[in-house]
């Protein structure tokens, strides 16, 4: 059976923990965009559904949700305020570089995660 949106299979680890278990891979130092977590999650398109994941996240969650920003390279606009901010200043803090237009370059900090996608 093929997992669609919000459905999910008996026995299946539930999508958010998928996605949070592909979030908590991601290294010190190197991000991922919502696609690629999707995609590691068995979500493939579904990228919004991560933003949504992350949102949900408790304040105190140790899922290290800031190493993940969208397609361009780009931190997302956040609801809580200051929250845009503190993701910028955590990757700054491992090494992440913004250019000028507030990018991080994908081809230098995308994490390259090479093993199979997260299912049971």
């Amino acid at each position: 059976m093929v997992l669609t949106g919000w459905q999910r299979q008996e026995g299946a680890l539930p999508l958010r923990e998928r996605i949070y278990a592909a979030v908590a891979r991601i290294p010190h130092g190197k991000i991922a965009t919502y696609g690629q977590i999707a995609t590691l999650a068995g979500l493939r398109g579904h990228a919004r559904q991560v933003g949504y994941a992350l949102h949900a996240l408790p304040d105190e969650s140790p899922i290290p949700w800031y190493r993940v920003v969208n397609a361009r390279g780009e931190i997302s606009r956040r609801s809580r305020t200051g929250a845009d901010r503190e993701q910028r200043q955590r990757l700054e803090a491992e090494g992440v570089v913004f250019d000028s237009r507030d990018r991080i370059d994908l081809k230098v900090f995308r994490w390259q995660e090479r093993s199979h996608v997260l299912e049971e």
